[in-house]
């Protein structure tokens, strides 16, 4: 688009906000059906299928491993331009995935409809989002990926009480159906108008003589894979990612073992989402103008302080809240610090393909931890030793960030 073709500033302005917004409430629908259902379902249907909770729950971790897998084609895809196709079909293959899952009858057939929802995943959620957008806002794109993020953080805020609704009036069966035709009608569609591929950032114009050239595909993964900067940011976002899945999954009952009666904890943990919320929102209002290297500095610090806060405070809600607000704002800001580090913190080039490479240990890592986390709970009996290893945990995650942002690479 030549500059005198340009739209006004006021209609560039209004088009981006529609194009986030759209994007955004996809987030909300996707990560709700997706991701959110699968609690609220795995209990009833695991009652009707008969089979026990962790056979249920493996179907959750094939899930999570085939997104992995598939991380780097779909970003791969995205950079060459195929952000519409991709993401349309993700949601397709969703509403699709989910009728077939609500006819399931046995614990095989719903491990392979997994396998295909992993793939939808892959295809719909965060990293194909933020590769989206980084395509077509070039080196804007921290501000709209900021922007889907506090859209994202409302999924579970509208969709666990829409879905419990779903399943206590409809059944499972019937709750599945109804989000597989949310997904159909309403995602769908969104793809399909709000991301146009000719209004995608341009491709890289040839380098002068002497500069860098640009980077795609598997070049670009191998060039990465050779700054100390990716491998820091690695490190750091799959043991995150390891240890506050595990962590996660797992605090209802850590709480209980703590001495905390279980009102007080639904109340503590209710406070994480809307603390995510916030999180999000200061970094969107009062830190759009600071490098991600600063905010993830001070967020990964954050990790380390909440776990101590919940391992030295006297039990009681006070003090479970405290934690709920350090460790929701903390865990909410990483989201953006994860989906932006690459892009301002090692090369602008093929972000899709490079983001995707390193979402694949992370996104492995979270899909072993709650199982590897209930193994450890056998073998030791309760939750203390764990804990203690949540702040070496997080005490690495703020290693391998800080080894990063000390990092810069040239000429990308």
């Amino acid at each position: 688009m030549t500059a005198a073709h340009q739209p006004p500033p006021a209609a560039r302005d209004s088009g981006r906000r529609l194009f986030i917004a759209g994007l955004g409430i996809g987030q909300i629908v996707l990560w709700g059906s997706l991701y959110y259902s699968f609690p609220l379902i795995a209990e009833p249907m695991g009652r009707e299928l008969g089979v026990g909770k962790a056979s249920v729950y493996g179907a959750a971790t094939v899930s999570v491993l085939t997104a992995s897998l598939a991380a780097y084609l779909v970003g791969a895809a995205i950079d060459r331009g195929h952000g519409r196709r991709i993401m349309t079909a993700g949601s397709f293959l969703s509403g699709l995935l989910l009728f077939a899952w609500s006819r399931v009858g046995d614990i095989e057939w719903l491990y392979l409809l997994h396998l295909g929802i992993g793939v939808a995943q892959a295809m719909s959620l965060y990293d194909a989002c933020f590769a989206v957008v980084a395509r077509r806002y070039g080196p804007e794109a921290r501000h709209g990926i900021t922007a889907l993020t506090l859209w994202g953080g409302f999924a579970g805020t509208v969709f666990v009480p829409l879905i419990q609704v779903l399943v206590d009036h409809l059944g499972w069966r019937g709750a599945l159906v109804a989000l597989g035709c949310i997904d159909l009608a309403l995602c769908v569609a969104i793809h399909l108008l709000a991301i146009d591929p000719r209004a995608d950032a341009p491709r890289p114009a040839p380098p002068p003589s002497g500069g860098p050239s640009p980077l795609a595909g598997r070049r670009a993964v191998a060039w990465a894979m050779g700054q100390p900067t990716f491998w820091g940011l690695a490190i750091a976002f799959t043991v995150y990612s390891l240890t506050f899945s595990g962590f996660s999954f797992h605090l209802y009952p850590l709480l209980l073992e703590r001495g905390l009666d279980a009102a007080t904890v639904v109340a503590g943990i209710a406070v994480i989402g809307p603390a995510q919320v916030v999180g999000r929102g200061a970094v969107w209002l009062l830190a759009r103008t600071r490098s991600i290297r600063t905010i993830g500095r001070v967020t990964v610090l954050a990790l380390p302080v909440a776990m101590l806060l919940l391992l030295l405070l006297p039990p009681g809600f006070g003090s479970l809240a405290l934690f709920a607000v350090v460790f929701g704002g903390a865990n909410g800001i990483m989201t953006i610090v994860r989906g932006v580090a690459v892009h301002e913190m090692l090369t602008r080039d093929a972000y899709g393909a490079i983001n995707g490479a390193m979402a694949v240990p992370s996104v492995a890592a979270r899909a072993a931890a709650p199982v590897a986390v209930a193994a450890f709970w056998d073998y030791s009996g309760s939750y203390d030793a764990f804990l203690v290893l949540v702040v070496v945990g997080s005490l690495c995650v703020v290693a391998g960030f800080w080894y990063a942002a000390s990092r810069r690479e040239a000429g990308r």
